[in-house]
């Protein structure tokens, strides 16, 4: 997976698998834009970056707003000249709580994140892409956007919508020369993860954390590196053939559900 000379935006980068993907695309060669809400944490990631000889530029921007998506974009080609990949990351899990009693505005505000957020990115990358005729996008959606958890209304069905949203785009530019995938993480031993827990039990977030992993048959929690791997392969020529697809990096828990231990035969 050879990155040399291109261009990597990636969203979500301040932290977890938007960091370790920009971890890996640089080390691969790729110069990277670093998006991020948070302006301390895109600067961090640009530092470390730095620091390992890779190229960077950190933009703050809220990916819910079309003028910051806008400005996003425009920094990469201010900076760079092109998009090559761009990994369209960002996203919040919102709170724990039934369907009957979940919070409208928290509701509208993961929705506007991890669903607008997403259509905005696509709307405003996929015309660099198209002028170039080349270029390959991975959203991130989730195992929840395959299957329903209780207590996460907001966030399935945000996840979902990912997933549609990536087999429309795919379809819109196959004949283009652009790609569009999905990658699909399970528990990922990230922020996101441990905030979860917190929230089921805020007495003892570990106890919750053991349940989780005892449930996934690899026995643990991925690691974002893992995640940014799959992102890497897709968005490389490796994988040429691939676009309106979806990737499962989830240790085999949608694959065999309730399976906690594995017999050797």
């Amino acid at each position: 997976m050879d990155f040399n000379g291109k261009v990597a935006l990636i969203t979500g980068a301040g932290n977890g698998i938007g960091r370790a993907a920009a971890v890996g695309f640089a080390s691969r060669g790729a110069k990277i834009v670093v998006v991020d809400r948070d302006a301390a944490a895109a600067e961090a990631t640009c530092g470390i970056l730095r620091q390992q000889g890779g190229e960077a530029r950190g933009v703050t921007a809220d990916v819910t707003k079309s003028a910051d998506v806008q400005d996003y974009v425009k920094a990469a080609l201010d900076a760079y000249g092109r998009i090559d990949c761009f990994f369209n990351n960002a996203g919040i899990e919102g709170s724990v709580a039934p369907t009957a009693e979940y919070d409208e505005a928290m509701f509208d505000a993961v929705i506007a994140v991890n669903v607008k957020g997403v259509f905005l990115g696509l709307r405003h990358v996929l015309p660099v892409m198209i002028a170039q005729k080349s270029g390959a996008i991975v959203n991130t959606s989730s195992v929840a956007g395959l299957t329903g958890s209780p207590g996460m209304p907001a966030y399935v069905a945000s996840k979902h919508a990912v997933l549609g949203l990536t087999k429309v785009a795919a379809g819109d530019v196959a004949r283009i020369g652009v790609r569009v995938n999905a990658v699909c993480p399970g528990p990922i031993d990230t922020r996101m993860i441990h905030s979860l827990a917190a929230q089921i039990d805020p007495s003892n977030p570990d106890a919750v954390d053991k349940r989780y992993q005892s449930a996934i048959p690899l026995g643990r929690y991925g690691t974002a590196e893992e995640v940014a791997n799959v992102v890497m392969f897709l968005c490389s020529d490796l994988a040429s053939n691939v676009t309106g697809a979806h990737y499962v990096v989830d240790g085999g828990r949608t694959a065999t559900p309730g399976a906690v231990t594995t017999v050797a035969r």
